[in-house]
Formats: C-alpha cells, sequence, structure tokens
C-alpha cells in the first residue's frame, strides 16, 4: 500500500510570480492569486505547511470590476467606538488606496487563521509596473 506524503515545514520551498492584473477582473485574478499563495496548485499540496509562492501583483489600480460594482461595492471598517462604522466606495478606494483592494479580496480567500497570515506576507501589491522583488527572480504568469 502506497502512502501520502506529507510535506514538512523544513521542506517548503517557495517560489516566487509575477502576475500582472492590468484588464483583469478583480475576482477571478484574485482566486488566482490566492489559489498559488497557498500552494494550491502544486502536486504535493499539503494543507496544514505554508508551502505556497510569494506573489508580486502589478498594476492593481487598472482592475476591473463588473456590472455596477464600480459605484455600488462598499467596503466597511469599525472603528471600535459607537457609531464607529465608516464606509467607502470602491470609486474612492481605488482612488485612495488601490492596493487595498486587491489585498482585501485575496485576504477573505485565504485561510483564517496563522497560516492564512504566513500566507498574507508573502503578497506584494504595486501601483504600477515597478517592483523591488528582482532578487526573488519572480516568474511572469498569465492570469
Amino acid at each position: 500500500m502506497i502512502k501520502t506524503k506529507m510535506k514538512k515545514r523544513e521542506e517548503a520551498e517557495h517560489k516566487w510570480y509575477l502576475v500582472d492584473v492590468e484588464d483583469k477582473i478583480l475576482g477571478r485574478a484574485c482566486t488566482k492569486i490566492a489559489t498559488l499563495l497557498m500552494g494550491k496548485d502544486r502536486p504535493d499540496f499539503t494543507p496544514h505547511v505554508d508551502g505556497g509562492a510569494g506573489v508580486v501583483v502589478l498594476n492593481c489600480e487598472k482592475v476591473r470590476v463588473t456590472g455596477k460594482k464600480a459605484s455600488q461595492k462598499v467596503y466597511k471598517r469599525f472603528s471600535g467606538y459607537p457609531s464607529g462604522q465608516k464606509e467607502t466606495v470602491y470609486e474612492k478606494m481605488m482612488e485612495k488606496d488601490p492596493t487595498y483592494i486587491i489585498r482585501h479580496a485575496v485576504k477573505g480567500m485565504l485561510p483564517k487563521n496563522k497560516l492564512g497570515a504566513l500566507m498574507l506576507k508573502r503578497l506584494k501589491v504595486y501601483v504600477g509596473r515597478e517592483h523591488s522583488h528582482t532578487a526573488q527572480k519572480p516568474q511572469e504568469i498569465k492570469l
């Protein structure tokens, strides 16, 4: 009987990928990014080990949404004080901080535990085509 080999934390290696989301749909691009961060695209995927890749996302300010989401999608935050809930529409958030939109969408698709927090640390989002991760030699991926 053949047993499935479970990867250990020491055996995990993290490749780096470069993703350009210019004119891509937000949700579809973020699902691919989350899959790469978790390592679910690899044959040696192990759920309890952080064996995913690092992802560098470029042109986050040019990502698209479909339908009326640009004027209807709302990002909420809460300060902790009474009547401290604040809302920001997608269009305003895109002007204020376009990197937040990608990070927020991917974070919702990752595990809600310490492992998910480790995966999210390897997500690097940039406005424009310039990035500072050439030392990692990221491999470009088409979505």
